[in-house]
């Protein structure tokens, strides 16, 4: 009989209870605790901003974070790409729909046929992240070409020239990150901020 053997045949029940009882709570503190704390620490003292959700503030209230899409529905604004979690944080999700399923192809096939008469493009035109929605259902941005088929009908609504919005967008622009991954982008909030600043 080795020794692991005659350990737990003198420990008792009880103490091998309280031995596992003791493991968890050491374990749920240190995990469930701790390591929270220390990473909320950090989090706070390194990156204060994104820690706290990156809130956007104007005129001392807050009107959005940098990371959530808003829905934007009047001419005067830039519109967000679509939300099958309508454009709620607490809910995100993509739509699960497979790229075959009828339901999704006829949702398509109705943005692509609104945003041709509003935008008064070309369906050729319409990039694809206009009519479909990010894998969160919230994301912030749109892709540059979605920004300039949008460029007409905001200039026209707020009595500002073509080029003033174009400027506004290429200001905007975001780079691909470190220069490699995704595309360029706009933060769809921020664009339609500063276009509100300019003419207050």
């Amino acid at each position: 009989m080795n020794i692991e053997q005659n350990i737990l045949e003198e420990s008792s029940p009880t103490q091998r209870l309280r031995a596992a009882l003791g493991l968890s709570v050491i374990t749920l503190t240190l995990c469930g605790f701790v390591y929270s704390a220390v990473t909320t620490g950090i989090g706070q003292i390194l990156f204060p901003e994104q820690a706290n959700g990156s809130m956007i503030e104007q005129n001392g209230k807050i009107v959005g974070s940098r990371l959530v899409a808003q829905p934007f529905v009047q001419d005067r604004y830039f519109s967000s790409r679509p939300s099958a979690a309508k454009y709620d944080p607490m809910t995100m999700a993509g739509s699960n729909l497979a790229r075959s399923n009828p339901e999704l192809l006829a949702q398509i096939q109705q943005r692509v046929s609104h945003i041709a008469e509003r935008e008064h493009v070309a369906v050729e035109q319409i990039p694809s992240d206009m009519v479909t929605s990010s894998g969160s259902g919230i994301d912030p941005h749109i892709s540059v070409q979605a920004a300039t088929i949008q460029v007409k009908r905001v200039a026209k609504a707020r009595h500002l020239s073509e080029q003033e919005v174009r400027e506004l967008i290429n200001q905007y622009t975001q780079k691909p990150t470190l220069g490699l991954l995704g595309q360029a982008r706009v933060n769809v909030l921020e664009l339609n901020l500063a276009l509100d600043q300019i003419q207050s």
